[in-house]
């Protein structure tokens, strides 16, 4: 056969498969679209039945929004509607503001308490103070109401003015404030500082708003200081604005890098993401601290740092967000937040961990098991897998078991009383590098408890009760009746010796409550700081060089294990 005449039956093939294609695309759109119209048109004709002939009056708004939240929920639960009334909460998720005092609230008995005011923010600038209770708002009795309902009340359009009373401890009578709203920025880089071994820290709680410039100032402030490393802490940040951890990683790394990829069905939604601007350092070691709570934006700064073999990352395994979301305007003043790409790192992983394509029989959604992960390396050559976030460099090990009677102390608002009966008695405090409360404290707080008549549940106990149960029903009760008897004793209810037992956890509560009244956010970070077991395993390995440049080296002993991305 002649050379023009095999490329004329190639060219005739390839002709008749792109017909062949396009006709079985066309049909497939044909049925996709009148498979739409026909559900469309029953699911109209069901609402009118419903609408005409249904023993109670259907309210349109809740039956629609249930309809759509219904329809949504078979996809992720990232893709989520939005009514008119709803749109504040996006715009906060998305922004990172909201129209209102700026202040944390907390339940208190009958109230609702002033917790925590934000320095600058209309409630620190008008005199509110933590433990402020909330007794009317423009004349509104308060008492009995819901935090969820104080805060409805506290929020509102920027400009808008109100009037407060509140009952502050140590006070004989009520105070009353006119306070006007402001659009207030969640504060997104809440602490940054030299720590130890002049090492900086940048702590990032949220990459919703604008970020970047406050973390830029600080690392730039912090290299004036004398920072010879630096710590990015992401732990429990769980993500906003992708453009975001670009701007923040080009701090890091060269000019032209990838960043982060995206895939989806669109041109829009399918685009790559590079430095664009000359970083300010491409040479300090970095360790960024990650946790299950890091996820999204957080997830695309700790990959490309990963990824790019820029720095370590340090924590716990990643919560596995791979997925991108866009807003979408709808009639009417309502929104849709849709998923519409998964993103992926500069190594080509997406490790988004559940996949929501493929629901179990009972609609659960199942995590990708590590042995189906895909193997990827990194610009030096690291092996980083897919699926099911970013692995740390330097994983730690969480700690067992929790504290039981914090969390009830905390919740019954006692170490709360505490501080704030504390602050009536101190005018001033020390430095929060160098504050703690004496034994002599700890012994009023102690006391403070016991007054109380402080109440809280015993998993010891509640496992007992459970034991003899089942001994009950199995026949074991009077042959093991002695050593349930030994076990009451021995795990009887002694608040004493759960005090003294815990008493460093909940020194260390209080320190950091205390500061905060005098040093507020700031001040309350760089106490917890102190006594954090991460951040020291952090310090720790960003100080041995040796061992910081061998976690950036290729292991030649490392095992590969499941596919490769060749």
């Amino acid at each position: 056969m002649d050379k023009n005449k095999r490329t004329r039956n190639i060219a005739g093939t390839l002709a008749a498969i792109c017909l062949m294609a396009a006709a079985l695309f066309s049909f497939q759109t044909n049925d996709i679209n009148f498979l739409k119209g026909k559900n469309m048109e029953i699911f109209q004709s069901v609402y009118n039945e419903l609408d005409q002939l249904y023993v109670d009056t259907i309210n349109p708004d809740k039956s629609i929004t249930n309809a759509i939240d219904g329809m949504l929920s078979q996809l992720d639960p990232y893709t989520i509607y939005y009514t008119e009334e709803d749109n504040e909460e996006l715009e906060m998720m998305t922004k990172g503001t909201y129209g209102g005092i700026g202040s944390l609230i907390v339940k208190h008995g009958d109230y609702v308490a002033i917790a925590e005011p934000y320095v600058g923010q209309p409630a620190f600038e008008a005199g509110l103070k933590a433990g402020d209770l909330i007794l009317q708002i423009d004349g509104e009795e308060m008492k009995g109401k819901t935090n969820a309902y104080v805060s409805e009340k506290l929020r509102g359009e920027a400009g808008s003015a109100f009037n407060i009373k509140v009952q502050r401890p140590g006070q004989s009578s009520p105070l009353e404030f006119d306070i006007t709203r402001r659009e207030v920025q969640l504060p997104v880089v809440p602490y940054h500082g030299i720590i130890k071994d002049s090492i900086g820290y940048i702590q990032i709680s949220s990459f919703s708003g604008n970020p970047y410039p406050q973390v830029r100032e600080a690392f730039i402030k912090l290299k004036e200081q004398g920072a010879k490393s630096l710590i990015i802490d992401l732990r429990s940040n769980g993500g906003g604005l992708l453009d975001q951890a670009v701007k923040i990683a080009n701090l890091f790394i060269p000019k032209g890098k990838e960043i982060v990829s995206m895939r989806g069905k669109t041109k829009y939604s399918s685009q790559t993401y590079k430095t664009t601007e000359e970083p300010l350092d491409t040479i300090i070691p970095i360790a960024v601290m990650v946790n299950s709570q890091s996820a999204s934006a957080s997830e695309i700064l700790a990959g490309a740092i990963q990824d790019l073999d820029r720095g370590i990352i340090v924590g716990y395994r990643t919560f596995g967000k791979g997925l991108v979301q866009n807003i979408r305007p709808l009639p009417y003043n309502s929104t849709l937040k849709l998923t519409i790409a998964k993103y992926y790192t500069p190594s080509g992983r997406c490790i988004q961990a559940l996949d929501y394509s493929h629901r179990n029989d009972d609609g659960s959604v199942s995590r990708v098991p590590d042995s189906l992960t895909n193997v990827f390396h990194t610009a030096a050559g690291r092996i980083v897998r897919d699926g099911g976030g970013i692995k740390p460099d330097v994983e730690l090990t969480p700690e067992k078991f929790s504290n039981n009677i914090l969390f009830y102390l905390i919740t019954d608002n006692l170490i709360f009383d505490f501080a704030t009966d504390y602050c009536l008695k101190h005018e001033t405090i020390a430095q929060p590098e160098e504050f703690s409360i004496t034994d002599a404290d700890y012994e009023a707080f102690k006391k403070k408890v016991t007054d109380a008549d402080f109440k809280y549940d015993r998993q010891s106990e509640k496992a007992l009760q459970a034991l003899k149960e089942i001994a009950e029903f199995e026949g074991y009760t009077e042959s093991a009746k002695a050593e349930f008897e030994s076990l009451e004793k021995k795990l009887s209810h002694d608040l004493n010796h759960d005090l003294e037992h815990f008493k460093k956890d909940i020194v260390n509560y209080i320190n950091i409550e205390i500061t905060k009244r005098y040093y507020h956010q700031v001040g309350g970070e760089i106490q917890q700081l102190k006594n954090d077991k991460e951040l020291d395993k952090t310090v720790e390995t960003l100080n041995d060089r040796a061992a910081y440049a061998k976690l950036l080296t290729p292991q030649n002993d490392e095992e590969t294990g499941g596919e490769t991305d060749e």
